[in-house]
């Protein structure tokens, strides 16, 4: 083989290991991980103070978006939780509240939220968030929640997600609960990621 051949494959042999070292150092072959849910969000509860993504330590913590004028989604999820909340029994329960977090901030004051969540179903500890437009998209944001305004006048209604996060007593998200599971399997999801931790 003629050297200047034997010189040309040598030069392109060093030139791949070269770029594949740059491109191995760049992350180019890390798999992708999975995009994270919840983050920080500077909302109000249902009694006018200043609640931040901090309301999730302690505590494992049920998130759900909706709105307080939702005919069905959200008091359904409301009912569901109630109902798992008492499933797991007393000594699970008080591990765990739950989160409504408002898509609709413009009917949705903090009078309204508290209002709406002293219904007799709704667990003494359901904690109300809301804020100003910016703020509770931003929160729907880190939660990759959608949500979008239906129709004009004071009837409008919101679509959004329906599903609840499952954070865990770090406020770190744990897993997703589909919408309208039967609440034996609401609380059965939280007790099995109680016990993992």
């Amino acid at each position: 083989m003629p050297r200047h051949r034997l010189f040309l494959i040598l030069a392109c042999l060093v030139g791949f290991v070269v770029v594949g070292g740059l491109a191995w150092r760049a992350g180019v072959f890390k798999s992708q991980a999975p995009a994270a849910v919840g983050g920080p969000f500077q909302l109000v509860n249902q009694d006018g103070a200043p609640t931040t993504e901090k309301v999730l330590k302690g505590k494992w913590s049920a998130v759900f978006f909706g709105f307080t004028y939702c005919p069905d989604v959200c008091p359904g999820t409301l009912q569901g939780l109630s109902a798992a909340t008492d499933i797991l029994g007393p000594n699970k329960a008080q591990k765990l509240q739950i989160v409504f977090i408002s898509i609709d901030p413009a009917r949705d004051t903090p009078q309204q939220m508290k209002a709406y969540l002293s219904a007799d179903y709704v667990p003494k500890s359901t904690i109300g968030l809301t804020g100003t437009q910016d703020q509770t998209d931003a929160a729907a944001k880190t939660y990759k929640v959608y949500h979008a305004k239906a129709g004009d006048g004071p009837g409008y209604t919101m679509d959004h997600s329906t599903a609840i996060y499952l954070m865990d007593e770090k406020g770190r998200f744990k897993t997703v609960i589909p919408y309208n599971l039967p609440p034996a399997d609401i609380a059965r999801r939280i007790d099995d990621a109680m016990r993992e931790g």
